[in-house]
């Protein structure tokens, strides 16, 4: 049975072979009509093809097969014919620059050698959107040198046969979907076929600036009143064997599993590396207090509507540690707000390790941060110990989460620690039973300092991780946690860089960066002074 892919590819290629049919039928009447026209030179003898293939598609579409066909098979028919047409002029416009290629005197290569040798008419294939098409240009060499082409750098051709359009089809689609998913929205969109190795390279190149692009980009600075918040986060994604980090690795190989063709469920843990995540946004400032977040009058009463996050920037790595994605939100923060003349806010979930790494690098950067342990998590706390003096389902056991809760937003978490623990201990609970009263209030008393909430609610800041949560979801479980993905890591890598570039709003500004990264690599980094000697273009 043929698969979609193959099904398209063959309907793509009956239907240029069917213009091809045309092309050649209607030849005898289409010789003349470059001479009526008095068209001469180059340019006539370069696009007679593409000329011809045009005229006979006019000639098709005004005969009685056409006139049979309801607007839908026309669509499917021109759709295709369309290509191979615009594939035609591509090919005649690359033949047209191939005989204009004029000789080059000053062509030096990097290691200031002068290619005085020039070679003609070498071809190269190359893989684009219409479909394939041969390159052909002038060789330049030295003696034991490698040749140069200063006509591919011209036309900025990529290292490899696929060109920067499908190459940015697959960065786009990869990062959508699995990688047969995109593959099959790629023959879709163009009629070509990019196997799934190359496909999954070609979006992994296509990420490799990322980190360049933000630290040559200036964002536009912080607006008037406006607070900076920090945030960030991990999420595990399913790697391969060999991508794990060494200590996770190992426990793999120790453990056992119950079935041989799938993981049970647990048996993931070991399975996964940490995905970081990290966001910086702005907000304006929403006063507020602690009624404004648990109405206490009406339980019908909604929330009051806190600050709303402008201006959002994700990044996420699976390569790089919790240290190094802290360090990258605070060089966007610095980036948005130089001279630090803006309130700072660290949005945290209570990990040691990243309240650590924040509290480092404020100091390293002489900054004055104010970090926040998001409420959410001091409620699930709360209602942990919740179960401990009531039984599942007892209104009761919501009205003490309730009345805690506001203690802890009027700045008092070590007051509701205390009572937590005497209140297990006059219950008489056994240690087993009061295991969840005696984590919250640990956990209040150890997060005391970062629980201050009525200096946040009344400067207007946020007090629930709620942003990056979602990045957390939307960057990496969207995405990486699809039914049976098995990640390799810079295939992982590639794709949370694409997707946080979605994200930001900043994909086109960054393809067109990459694009002049590219130029530099493949090209003028192999020519002395990053010089490149253009081909001139006579009359």
């Amino acid at each position: 049975m043929l698969t979609e892919i193959d099904t398209l590819t063959r309907r793509f290629c009956a239907s240029g072979a069917e213009l091809l049919r045309r092309q050649q039928d209607c030849n005898p009447q289409l010789a003349s009509r470059a001479a009526q026209a008095g068209v001469d030179g180059p340019a006539a003898t370069a696009f007679a093809g593409a000329r011809e293939a045009f005229d006979a598609e006019v000639l098709w579409l005004s005969g009685a097969e056409a006139a049979a066909l309801t607007h839908s098979e026309l669509e499917d028919r021109l759709e295709v014919n369309a290509r191979e047409l615009y594939r035609l002029l591509l090919q005649d416009h690359l033949e047209l620059r191939a005989q204009r290629e004029a000789p080059l005197r000053d062509v030096v290569g990097v290691d200031g050698v002068r290619c005085v040798h020039r070679e003609r008419g070498h071809e190269r294939p190359l893989h684009t959107v219409f479909g394939e098409v041969r390159v052909r240009r002038n060789a330049y060499r030295a003696r034991g040198c490698t040749r140069l082409f200063p006509a591919d750098a011209a036309l900025n051709l990529p290292a490899g046969v696929h060109s920067h359009g499908l190459a940015r089809l697959a960065a786009i689609e990869s990062s959508r979907g699995s990688f047969e998913d995109a593959q099959r929205a790629i023959v879709r969109a163009t009629g070509q076929l990019v196997p799934k190795r190359q496909l999954e390279r070609l979006a992994a190149h296509s990420a490799c600036d990322f980190e360049a692009f933000y630290e040559d980009r200036q964002p536009p600075g912080v607006a008037e009143g406006r607070a900076l918040v920090l945030s960030c986060d991990g999420k595990g994604v399913v790697m391969r064997p060999g991508a794990l980090r060494p200590e996770t690795r190992r426990a793999a190989q120790r453990a056992s599993h119950k079935l041989s063709t799938r993981l049970s469920r647990g048996e993931k843990r070991d399975r996964k590396r940490l995905a970081e995540v990290g966001a910086v946004y702005e907000i304006k400032p929403v006063p507020r207090t602690p009624a404004d977040i648990l109405p206490a009058s009406d339980p019908e009463q909604p929330a009051s509507d806190g600050p709303v996050a402008h201006s959002k920037w994700l990044t996420a790595s699976v390569v790089d540690d919790a240290a190094s994605v802290v360090a990258q939100i605070f060089d966007e923060a610095e980036r948005r707000d130089p001279d630090h003349e803006h309130d700072w806010v660290a949005l945290v979930d209570g990990n040691n390790h990243q309240i650590a790494r924040i509290k480092a690098e404020a100091h390293a950067r002489h900054l004055d941060v104010s970090v926040i342990v998001d409420f959410i998590h001091v409620l699930e706390y709360l209602w942990k110990a919740t179960w401990c003096f009531h039984p599942e389902g007892d209104p009761a056991a919501e009205e003490w989460v309730k009345h805690h809760a506001h203690t802890i937003l009027s700045g008092k978490a070590t007051t509701v620690a205390g009572a937590i623990r005497r209140q297990a201990t006059k219950t008489g609970l056994q240690p087993a039973q009061r295991a969840g009263a005696d984590i919250c209030a640990t956990y209040l008393t150890n997060k005391a300092a970062y629980l201050d909430y009525p200096t946040a609610l009344t400067n207007g800041w946020p007090i629930a991780t709620g942003v990056i949560e979602g990045a957390c979801r939307h960057l990496v479980k969207d995405r990486m946690d699809i039914t049976g993905a098995r990640w390799g890591l810079q295939g992982a890598e590639a794709i949370l860089k694409l997707r946080a570039l979605h994200a930001n709003g900043d994909l086109a500004d960054y393809w067109r960066y990459h694009l002049t990264q590219e130029h530099q690599r493949n090209h003028q980094s192999r020519y002395a002074n990053n010089t490149i000697p253009l081909p001139t273009t006579p009359n």
